[in-house]
C-alpha cells in the first residue's frame, strides 16, 4: 500500500495519512532548472507558470505509472489474500510503518525541509551541503531508533489498533508488523533523499522510486499465491513461512525504493556525508518549526486509531454475521482508487509550486504567493472535477474490473467501489485542502497547521463514529465502510471553508472572487457530466451484466468517454479558460498535438 492510506486519513494533509532508471534521470535533468530558479516564467491564464507546467507534466507521468503501480499492488494483495481478516491483519501490520512514515516523515520533515533546504541552497556558502548532511544524519539516528523500538514494542501497537482481534489473529498481525516495521527507516530515507532532490530542481526521479517498491510487492504477492495454491487460509492457519515470504518481500521493496535514489543524487552532485555536529548548526530553526507538526502527529495519530479500530470491526462483525466481507484492506483499497487522481494531478503540481512559494513566502512577496495558490487551486480543480464525476458514477464498476480476482469476491469488490465513489464526493476539498495545507508551510506556519487540522480530525471523528455506529447496529453491516467514508467527505468539505478563511485573512487574499467563479464553473459543468453519465449508465444497465468483469470494462470505457467529451464541451461553452489551458498542455505533448 506504500503510503496510500485511508486517511492521507489521518496525516497532516488530512483528517484521520507510494524505478527510477535512466530516463527518470533524464526527465528530471530536463526541469532541473525549471522549478528553482530565480528567472522570471511565463505565466498562463490560470495562473500557473509554463515552467510549473512543464515540470509537473514531467512528474506527472512518473505518477501515473508509481501510481498504477499501487493500484495493481492492491489488486495482487485482494488476489491473494481477499478481503477478509486475513488481509486486514496484513494491511495493519503493513500500515504501521506506514502510519510513522505519512506522520512523521511525510509531515514534518515534509514540512520543514524543503523550505529550509531551499533556503540554505540560497544562502550557504556550500549550497546547502553541510545543512543537508547534518539535517540527515539527525534524522537517520532518530528513525532507526524509532524502528527498533517499534519491532520490539509490535504487540502492544497492534492491540491499540486492534483489540478486538482475537488471539490468533492478533499473533499473526504483530508477525507481520515486526516484519513491516523495520520499513520506517527506509520510508523516512527516501523522503529525506527526496527532498534533497527535489530542491535540487530533480523531480523525475523521486516520483518513479515507488514504482520499483510496487514491483517487488507485487511479485512478493504473485510468489505467495504460487506457494500457498488454492488452500483457503485464515488467521490460523498461514504457515510462518509464509507470513515472513509477505512480510520480508514488502520490506525490500521500501528499501530498494529508498536506495535506488543514492545514484540519482551522486548524478546530481551530493554525496551525503555522515555529520554529528548538531549544535549550532542550524537545526533549531527547523526543530523550532517541527515542533507543531509534531504536535499534529499525535493529534492525528488518536485519530487514526479510531479509523482502524472501526475499519477492522466492520470486518470482524461481518465474519460473525456472515455479510459481505469489508474492513481495513476494502477501505485501503478504495482509497487507492479515490487518491489516484489527485496524487497524479495535485500532487505533480504542487511539488513544482511549493519551492516557488517557499521563496516568494521568504521575500514576504504575499501577492506573488497568494497567486501560485490560486493559481494552482484553479489549474488542479479543471481536472479534479470531471475525475471525481467519473469516479462518482464508475466506482462500483471499477471496483470489479480491479479487485474481483482470486481470493476476491464479485461483492467485496463491488463495495471497494462504493467506498471510493462516495469518497469521490470529497476529491475537491480534499485536493484544494492540500494545496492550502502547503500554503501554511511555506509561510512556516505550523502551528496554524496544526489547529486547523485538530479541527478536521474532530469533524471526521464527529461525523463518522455515530454514523458507523447506525450502521452497525441493525441489519446495515455492509454501510459501515460507507459511513466511514461519508465522515471523511463532511470533514473535508468543512474544513477547506475554514483553512481557505485562515489563509487568506494571512497573506492579504487568496484571489477568493476569480477562483470562486472558476471553482462554480466547473462545478456546474461537472454536474452537467454527470447527469450525462448516468443518463447513459442508466440505459446500458439493460444491456450489460455488470457482474462481469468485461462488461464493466466496457461500461467504464462507455460512459468515460461520453463523459469526458461532455465536460470538454461544456468547459468550452462556458469558457472555462483553465480547462482549455491543460488541455493545450496536454495535445502539445501528443503525437497528434505536434
Amino acid at each position: 500500500m506504500a503510503a496510500d492510506l485511508p486517511h492521507d486519513v489521518p496525516t497532516v494533509d488530512g483528517a484521520g495519512g507510494e524505478l527510477a532508471h535512466d530516463l527518470a534521470e533524464e526527465l528530471a535533468g530536463d526541469v532541473a532548472a525549471d522549478p528553482v530558479s530565480d528567472s522570471a516564467a511565463e505565466t498562463t491564464p490560470g495562473g500557473t507558470s509554463s515552467s510549473v507546467l512543464r515540470s509537473s507534466a514531467v512528474m506527472g507521468v512518473g505518477t501515473v505509472v508509481s501510481r498504477f503501480g499501487g493500484v495493481l499492488r492492491g489488486v495482487a494483495l485482494a488476489s491473494a489474500l481477499g478481503a477478509g481478516t486475513l488481509a486486514d491483519a496484513f494491511s495493519l501490520g503493513n500500515t504501521l510503518p506506514n502510519v510513522v512514515y505519512i506522520l512523521i516523515i511525510g509531515g514534518a520533515l515534509n514540512a520543514v525541509f524543503i523550505p529550509e533546504l531551499v533556503r540554505h541552497m540560497k544562502d550557504d556558502t556550500d549550497d546547502g551541503q553541510g545543512y543537508a548532511d547534518r539535517l540527515i544524519t539527525l534524522v537517520g539516528t532518530v528513525l532507526l531508533s524509532v524502528s527498533v523500538a517499534a519491532v520490539l514494542l509490535a504487540p502492544w501497537i497492534v492491540h491499540l489498533y486492534a483489540p478486538q482481534y482475537t488471539d490468533q489473529q492478533h499473533d499473526l498481525a504483530t508477525a507481520f508488523a515486526r516484519f513491516c516495521l523495520p520499513q520506517i527507516f527506509f520510508y523516512g530515507v527516501y523522503t529525506m533523499l527526496s527532498q534533497v532532490l527535489n530542491a535540487r530542481g530533480r523531480f523525475g526521479a523521486p516520483t518513479f522510486a515507488p514504482l520499483l517498491n510496487n514491483i517487488i510487492a507485487i511479485a512478493t504477492f504473485l510468489l505467495f499465491i504460487v506457494v500457498a495454491g488454492q488452500a483457503r487460509l485464515n488467521a490460523t492457519t498461514l504457515p510462518p513461512s509464509q507470513i515472513a515470504l509477505l512480510g520480508i518481500g514488502t520490506t525490500l521493496g521500501v528499501a530498494a525504493q529508498a536506495l535506488i535514489l543514492v545514484p540519482v543524487l551522486v548524478r546530481a552532485r551530493y554525496v551525503w556525508h555522515p555529520s554529528f555536529r548538531w549544535r549550532g548548526a542550524g537545526l533549531s530553526t527547523a526543530g523550532g518549526l517541527a515542533f507543531w507538526t509534531i504536535a499534529l502527529v499525535l493529534v492525528n495519530q488518536l485519530a487514526y486509531i479510531v479509523i482502524v479500530r472501526l475499519a477492522t470491526t466492520a470486518n470482524v462483525i461481518a465474519a460473525q454475521n456472515g455479510t459481505t466481507s469489508g474492513g481495513l484492506t476494502s477501505y485501503t483499497n478504495a482509497h487507492l482508487i479515490f487518491i489516484l487522481p489527485h496524487s497524479v494531478i495535485t500532487v505533480s503540481v504542487v511539488a513544482a509550486l511549493l519551492p516557488r512559494m517557499s521563496r516568494a513566502a521568504h521575500a514576504e512577496d504575499y501577492v506573488a504567493l497568494a497567486a501560485d495558490i490560486a493559481g494552482g487551486m484553479r489549474s488542479v480543480s479543471s481536472l479534479i472535477v470531471p475525475a471525481a464525476v467519473a469516479l462518482i458514477v464508475l466506482g462500483t464498476q471499477a471496483g470489479v474490473v480491479l479487485f474481483n480476482y482470486g481470493a476476491t469476491t464479485r461483492a467485496e469488490a463491488e463495495l471497494t467501489g462504493q467506498v471510493a465513489s462516495v469518497l469521490a464526493l470529497g476529491l475537491l476539498p480534499f485536493t484544494l485542502y492540500y494545496i492550502v495545507l502547503r500554503g501554511w508551510y511555506a509561510l512556516e506556519l505550523t502551528r496554524t497547521a496544526f489547529w486547523v487540522t485538530v479541527v478536521l480530525n474532530v469533524l471526521y471523528l464527529a461525523l463518522a463514529y455515530p454514523l458507523f455506529r447506525l450502521a452497525t447496529s441493525g441489519d446495515h453491516g455492509s454501510l459501515a465502510l460507507i459511513a466511514l467514508a461519508a465522515g471523511y467527505v463532511g470533514s473535508y468539505w468543512i474544513t477547506l471553508l475554514l483553512g481557505w478563511w485562515v489563509l487568506g485573512r494571512r497573506i492579504g487574499g487568496l484571489q477568493t472572487a476569480r477562483t470562486v467563479r472558476a471553482l462554480v464553473r466547473m462545478l456546474l459543468a461537472g454536474l452537467g457530466t454527470w447527469a450525462v453519465m448516468s443518463l447513459v449508465q442508466h440505459l446500458l444497465a439493460g444491456h450489460l451484466a455488470l457482474a462481469h468483469k468485461v462488461a464493466a470494462l466496457l461500461d467504464i470505457a462507455v460512459v468515460g468517454l461520453l463523459g469526458l467529451g461532455t465536460y470538454l464541451l461544456l468547459a468550452r461553452l462556458m469558457r472555462i479558460t483553465e480547462v482549455t489551458e491543460m488541455v493545450a498542455i496536454v495535445r502539445r505533448r501528443l503525437p497528434i498535438g505536434r
